[in-house]
């Protein structure tokens, strides 16, 4: 593995502000470019939302930023995920590398350190076809098309639909332990 993952602290506000301006061009096209936003973003930390950097081993960069939104537990145990890749890591394969971590992560069980979470679901814009790519690589399905889901950018956008299942996810137990 060339990267790790960890949760935010303050003291990355420096690098993740410059990690998102650095690559402004490359995120803006499908989200919001926030470069001074982890202060709320650590704030908002909690069982709905949990927030990932993966992190570069060789050198300590901010490889991307992954959050799993929307946990709901109890009957449904599911979480999104969104995430942006930063310049100059986007398209060497260590995004891919970071996600499985986090999978591995939010399909492990509580007891081990992980979320616990049974389904994980990826929206999509329509042309953003490297996310696409990278849902798919990392065993993502096509479930559908959801019409005006995000306002972004100034309008709402359509999104493709993918998602995972814990017994679809290598290595996971997905022990159901509801009965």
């Amino acid at each position: 593995m060339r990267v790790t993952i960890r949760a935010p602290r303050a003291e990355d506000e420096g690098a993740y502000a410059e990690a998102v301006r650095r690559s402004a061009e490359h995120i803006g096209r499908w989200n919001p470019v926030e470069p001074d936003a982890l202060p709320d973003l650590l704030e908002r930390q909690g069982p709905g939302l949990q927030t990932f950097l993966i992190v570069d081993l060789e050198t300590g960069g901010l490889v991307g930023k992954v959050n799993v939104a929307n946990i709901v537990m109890g009957r449904f145990c599911n979480g999104s995920l969104g995430y942006d890749s930063y310049l100059p890591f986007a398209g060497t394969g260590r995004m891919t590398e970071g996600m499985r971590l986090v999978l591995d992560r939010c399909f492990a069980g509580q007891p081990e350190g992980g979320l616990g979470l049974h389904r994980l679901e990826i929206n999509v814009q329509p042309d953003n076809g490297r996310s696409i790519a990278l849902a798919k690589r990392l065993g993502f399905r096509h479930e559908g098309f959801t019409p005006r889901m995000l306002f972004l950018q100034g309008a709402w956008r359509d999104h493709e639909r993918f998602a995972l299942t814990a017994e679809e996810w290598p290595g996971s137990a997905a022990v159901d332990d509801r009965g």
